[in-house]
């Protein structure tokens, strides 16, 4: 017999559920006009931002410091940076793959990355805007393309080092296994060398796109001689705001950027990482896991899961399919030829050669040609000029390696807690990621005046500044590797009661020691990459500068001394190239071969 509650009236419980079911049942309908409204939002910017690059050539912009504007210019904003980072993603897993597979040129293509990343922004900006306006002389689309790649060159080279670092770091039974199977090159691309890497590449994509915001007031406000390149932007804004000392525009800027990216963490990063969270070497399932409502209520809506089911998934199986086929056909081909497969590569190798040999002296030759060319325009700098460049060379190192020093001291047992605790993450992530994306350049007003009145003065605020641009490299790769960590492993470890120090040594910096060093190396050429930010600055109508080689690279840009731009981009190359070959480079194989999680 069912004994009901006094004041439970049957109809009103039937009423109840027949309201539950309908709510069941409307509930998808609702997650599907969600998607489909998204869908038409971008849509709708997709037209907007066709509209406005394929339209006429812009004359000089003026930029407005009226909150009404900052929708439109955040707009334009966002879309610069996330063009730049897909196409950032794209060439991340494109380098870091032939870097990882060819040994050929393996050392020289993680020597050009070195080069790269310590190339100053600045250093890219007159060529490529340059060519870029001559690519497209009467379109907007120019001056936007040259600020997309500009954005690109501070986004993409901590990526692409993940990607390759994770690669190497691939454990052995696992590559053997995609072996015996015999898994084609896009079948182990997609099924076991992007998942290992996800983790370390959606972290490392989170810090890329905060530096994508760093640098995106450089880009939006490029000057060169009497040629102003300015774009309508959010950059430009703050940048504007801050050269004026308007500081309710810089409030307004800055609430508007923070808003974007609390959007941008709840909306896109918050649900990625927590479905890559799958993809974490382990043998025994973690207890905690990280969550996402969005990627929750994505994963409950029919149009996605209908999307899934009847295009990608007979997608997949079409695309993997014809690559066995065409793999059987390939080694049945060549058994009837008494050929073998791996032979007949090898003769397909030997044929290319002569087109390789001669593609390599063309592009040799232009390669001299070029470096003669370069040779030839520093003939023009006087004596003392050089010698200033080297004097501000060797300070820029001081402050690059203090920075990098005070940086690691808090963001290595910051990341490590962070990646460890999912309650942590959920907090400190969002926080993280703002306080990372916020342009120092614009807070670094405030800081500089402060430490004027203190006594102190640029010399001491370019490390801070420096400190502020850079760290977080190795807070979210540090994170990355903490979350990477198998729980069995951080199991044993509480399972035997390991001390403090005991787990450090042999569980966490062990574990994290490839993020680390991915980290590092990231952060020290970001640090030589902002002192063109760092060591010289525009307050109210002044330029304030301090000895540095970051503050000479400024100058000649402002000044349109190629021959000074070109010699102090040199320098700073060759010393990043020479640190990353006697102390990275190691450090990098001992984390391939030593700290190497094996089954």
């Amino acid at each position: 017999m069912i004994h009901l509650p006094g004041n439970f009236s049957y109809g009103r419980g039937r009423e109840t559920l027949a309201r539950a079911q309908v709510l069941r049942r409307s509930w998808p309908f609702f997650l599907d006009l969600c998607v489909a409204g998204m869908g038409l939002a971008c849509f709708y910017g997709v037209v907007k931002i066709a509209t406005y690059w394929f339209g006429g050539a812009q004359p000089e912009i003026t930029i407005s410091q009226s909150p009404r504007a900052l929708p439109l210019y955040a707009f334009y904003s966002i879309v610069r940076i996330g063009l730049a980072y897909v196409l950032s993603l794209v060439f991340a897993i494109g380098y870091g793959y032939i870097a990882a597979y060819n040994r050929r040129v393996e050392a020289l293509m993680l020597a050009a990355l070195d080069i790269l990343q310590s190339i100053p922004v600045l250093s890219f900006l007159p060529g490529v805007m340059l060519a870029m306006v001559a690519l497209f002389p009467h379109r907007q689309i120019g001056v936007e393309m040259g600020a997309i790649l500009l954005i690109f060159t501070g986004q993409v080279w901590n990526m692409a080092f993940s990607f390759y670092s994770s690669i190497k770091s691939i454990p052995r039974e696992l590559s053997e296994a995609a072996n015996v199977y015999r898994f084609s090159r896009w079948q182990k691309l997609v099924q076991l060398e992007l998942p290992y890497a996800a983790i370390g590449l959606v972290w490392n994509s989170m810090v890329s796109v905060a530096g994508g915001w760093f640098f995106l007031m450089a880009c939006e406000m490029f000057v060169l001689g009497p040629r102003d390149f300015r774009l309508p932007g959010l950059g430009s804004f703050l940048q504007t705001a801050a050269g004026t000392g308007n500081g309710v525009a810089i409030a307004w800027g800055l609430a508007v950027m923070i808003a974007i990216i609390i959007a941008t963490d709840q909306l896109v990063w918050r649900p990625v990482i927590a479905w890559c969270d799958k993809f974490k070497f382990e043998q025994v399932e973690g207890k905690a896991r990280v969550k996402s409502p969005l990627l929750m209520l994505l994963q409950h809506s029919a149009a996605v899961k209908g999307i899934s089911e009847h295009v990608f998934g007979p997608l997949n199986e079409a695309v993997y399919k014809r690559l066995a086929e065409r793999r059987k056909e390939r080694f049945a081909k060549g058994l009837s030829e008494g050929v073998v497969p791996e032979e007949k590569e090898r003769t397909l190798r030997t044929e290319f050669t002569l087109v390789r040999s001669v593609a390599v002296l063309v592009v040799g030759s232009a390669v001299l040609y070029s470096a003669w060319r370069a040779l030839m325009l520093l003939r023009t700098v006087e004596g003392g000029q050089a010698l200033l460049i080297f004097e501000g060379a060797g300070a820029t190192f001081l402050r690059v390696n203090v920075s990098l020093l005070l940086a690691a001291a808090w963001t290595i047992p910051a990341g490590v807690a962070i990646g460890f605790n999912p309650r942590l993450a959920r907090i400190a992530q969002p926080v993280a990621q703002v306080v990372a994306s916020v342009p120092a350049t614009a807070l670094f007003p405030v800081l500089l005046l402060a430490l004027v009145r203190m006594g102190g003065g640029l010399g001491i605020g370019s490390i801070a500044l420096m400190m502020l641009g850079t760290q977080w490299y190795i807070l979210f790769n540090v994170i990355a590797g903490a979350m990477a960590i198998p729980s069995d492993l951080r199991e044993v470890a509480t399972l035997f009661r390991f001390t403090r120090v005991q787990r450090w040594k042999t569980v966490i910096l062990p574990g994290i020691f490839p993020y680390l060093i991915t980290g590092m190396v990231t952060a020290s050429g970001g640090a030589w990459n902002a002192s063109i930010v760092a060591e010289y600055f525009r307050l109210k109508n002044q330029t304030l500068q301090t000895l540095g080689l970051g503050a000479q690279i400024s100058a000649a840009t402002d000044a349109g001394q190629f021959q000074l731009l070109l010699l102090a981009t040199m320098v700073m190359a060759l010393m990043v190239v020479t640190i990353n070959r006697l102390v990275w480079r190691p450090l990098y194989r001992l984390g391939e071969t030593r700290y190497k999680l094996e089954g």
